[in-house]
């Protein structure tokens, strides 16, 4: 890869492992400066060892994204060790992700309630409060990119209640962010990976299947993109000269993989989410058909949006 990122510097939070540690990977490899956090050192090591080995220069801080003290240091240390520089920040940090998988049969009424702040303290107020920091360095420079890392979750139920209200409220942090931030040149939006062969998701492959739900999820897994491929896309956004165009909407891993020509790094064709086809093939007794459609036949975006309006 060309060091496209050449000076770069980057805050990926989140990312000891999974999606976090592949937008590292890439972002290192394009040049950059990254910044990775998590709340065990050991593994942030192991991950800021693995970006070194690309050519890139990663530094590991052990930051918990929930604790506003703990944010608020991580930026300063940025600050003043990069002069004030900020280029990118990745708002990744999420936990409970076994949580997540294990409660996801249950309602909302037979899951603990203390599931909600498990979810929605580091995975959205914890982007919040990186936002804001971030902003203040991004701002005063007249330049930026803060990429929320959400999902298809924000658009319709997945998992359970806290989990899809908690990423509906990310789109919609990125969109009225970027409201502000226009006017300053900073950009700020919002990135759909598909499914993802994290470490955690290839796990749950070997786990016996209790729905038919867990049968459709299991196969978009074995079909999914790797931890990397949303590190692709937000160095294509990086280096896009019309990207506050892009800015406060919602952008899917494999719609920028067929703009920019991106490949993922295991060569594997992505799942083109929004094709007809795709879409066809989750609908019972419509599979047959979905199978028949190439997939550069896809629904158009507003249809999406008006699937998810609330009026």
């Amino acid at each position: 890869m060309a060091r496209k990122l050449l000076g770069h510097i980057c805050i990926v939070t989140g990312a000891s492992r999974g999606i976090g540690k592949g937008i590292a990977l890439q972002l290192g490899e394009a040049g950059a400066t990254v910044y990775i956090t998590g709340r065990n050192m050991e593994t942030l090591r192991q991950a800021a060892e693995e970006v070194a080995a690309r050519g890139g220069k990663c530094v590991p801080v052990v930051c918990d994204s929930g604790k506003e003290e703990e944010v608020r240091s991580l930026f300063g240390k940025v600050q003043q060790e990069q002069d004030g520089r900020l280029d990118i920040l990745v708002n990744n940090a999420y936990s409970v992700v076994q949580a997540i998988f294990r409660n996801r049969n249950q309602p909302f009424w037979e899951t603990p309630p203390l599931i909600w702040d498990d979810i929605n303290n580091v995975g959205l107020r914890g982007h919040y409060l990186c936002s804001v920091y971030g902003a203040r360095m991004m701002v005063k420079a007249g330049r930026g990119l803060i990429v929320v890392i959400s999902s298809m979750g924000g658009l319709r139920y997945t998992f359970n209640v806290a989990y899809g209200v908690g990423k509906a409220a990310c789109d919609r942090l990125a969109q009225d962010c970027a409201v502000e931030l226009r006017r300053h040149g900073v950009s700020c939006l919002s990135l759909w990976p598909g499914a993802v062969r994290t470490e955690t998701a290839i796990k749950l492959l070997d786990a016996p299947a209790e729905t038919p739900s867990d049968v459709q999820m299991a196969k978009l897994i074995s079909r999914g993109e790797t931890p990397e491929m949303s590190g692709l896309c937000i160095v294509a956004l990086a280096t896009d000269r019309n990207l506050l165009k892009k800015s406060g909407r919602v952008h899917l891993t494999s719609d920028l993989a067929s703009e920019y020509g991106l490949v993922d790094v295991d060569g594997r064709p992505m799942v083109q989410y929004r094709s007809l086809g795709f879409l066809l093939q989750q609908v019972p007794g419509l599979t047959w058909l979905g199978a028949l459609l190439p997939d550069f036949i896809k629904a158009p975006k507003w249809m999406m949006a008006l699937i998810a309006s609330r009026f």
